[in-house]
């Protein structure tokens, strides 16, 4: 595999290295196939991971957020004795799986819906107020006027 070298940039920035960070765990990561997933911008500060889920119920699938990192993690209950069932061609794997996405500043997880087999994690940016952009009023300066000055 493929390793990139950051140091040259940490000599000469500041502050970001978290980026950095960031990018190394990324390009250490093997790529995950299953379950498939999409991910789409739904609109300008907001996004939905769409996952192929199909033979999973609500009970066998865990979301988890922590700090900037969201974790999927799905897991069918271990089968007995008396439920055994005998196939004669398994196409839909079941397997238990674990994703994990890197969030960016200030994305939340707005809700999760599960339909036709689709897990839908609905996304959102949302910028505290101090984070916006904000206008600042100029004020006009105390200059006296011409008719504010009286000639005697």
């Amino acid at each position: 595999m493929q390793t990139i070298d950051f140091s040259p940039f940490y000599r000469s920035t500041v502050g970001f290295d978290r980026v950095f960070n960031r990018l190394d765990t990324l390009v250490g990561q093997e790529a995950k196939t299953y379950p498939p997933y999409n991910i789409e911008r739904t609109g300008d500060d907001t996004y939905r991971i769409s996952i192929a889920v199909a033979g999973f119920s609500n009970g066998d699938i865990a979301i988890e957020t922590k700090e900037n990192n969201l974790v999927v993690k799905g897991a069918k209950p271990a089968e007995t004795a008396e439920k055994t069932r005998e196939f004669l061609h398994r196409g839909i794997a079941e397997r238990a799986f674990e994703l994990r996405f890197q969030l960016a500043d200030y994305v939340e997880v707005h809700g999760a819906t599960l339909e036709h087999g689709l897990l839908h994690l609905e996304l959102k940016r949302e910028l505290p107020e101090s984070k916006k952009p904000r206008t600042i009023a100029i004020n006009a300066g105390s200059q006296p006027s011409l008719e504010d000055q009286s000639v005697n």
